[in-house]
């Protein structure tokens, strides 16, 4: 598959990793930089979603998305994401991705707009689970350092997902993030609270980059 997330934001909290661990598949733990690991609470545009080199699927595929995930590394090496909650407007995209992959997309209600320099994002959840809002905004502002945190945070080149009794592992390709400084103009967020972690993340986030996309393409799952 491939698509393009665009007018990203990545707000992170770091945490530690004894805190997070039960969360992860079998063969899979808590990736660690500097002792701590970091809960993501990361809003985007889905744009032109489709398989291979065919053209996006008309309106399904460009939505709204806001994702709570952890950072996981595999018993061979594989580092990558592991997501708690993916939360969309498309409803269609919910029930396809819980049922082929084992992804745990909600569905909700969700807005962006730009507007005088600032990113703003809201969702408010519909099905399944506990009732929960989230309000984010964010003014890019200059490139962002190169460092080993930022590549930590945003250079995940997989995701893994339980499904059917087995751990699953999703190679991703894309060029390397264009990523900006950002402040924080909004945030109140309960996303991450209805995934249970709100005892783990509360104040301002540690860390907040924003970018304005990068395509990005999928491979075909692989067990661990």
């Amino acid at each position: 598959m491939r698509q393009r997330w665009s007018d990203v934001g990545f707000l992170h909290w770091a945490v530690d990793p004894a805190d997070v661990a039960h969360l992860f598949p079998p063969g899979v733990r808590p990736d660690v930089l500097d002792g701590r690991t970091y809960v993501g609470l990361v809003p985007f545009r889905m744009v032109g979603a489709g398989f291979a080199h065919g053209p996006g699927v008309p309106w399904a595929g460009t939505f709204l998305e806001t994702n709570v995930r952890l950072y996981s590394v595999d018993d061979t090496g594989r580092r990558g994401v592991l997501f708690l909650s993916l939360d969309t407007d498309r409803a269609v995209i919910v029930a396809g991705a819980r049922a082929v992959f084992g992804l745990p997309y909600r569905w909700a209600r969700m807005r962006y707009r730009a507007e005088h320099g600032v990113h703003r994002y809201a969702a408010r959840l519909r099905w399944p689970g506990v009732a929960a809002e989230s309000r984010i905004g964010l003014r890019p502002g200059g490139p962002a350092a190169d460092g080993e945190l930022e590549r930590f945070l945003t250079a995940r080149w997989g995701l893994h997902v339980a499904h059917l009794g087995r751990t699953l592992h999703v190679r991703n390709a894309h060029p390397p993030w264009p990523l900006r400084t950002a402040a924080v103009t909004e945030l109140d967020d309960g996303l991450v609270a209805s995934v249970g972690l709100g005892h783990l993340v509360h104040g301002p986030p540690d860390h907040v980059l924003f970018s304005d996309g990068v395509p990005v393409s999928f491979g075909v799952p692989t067990a661990r």
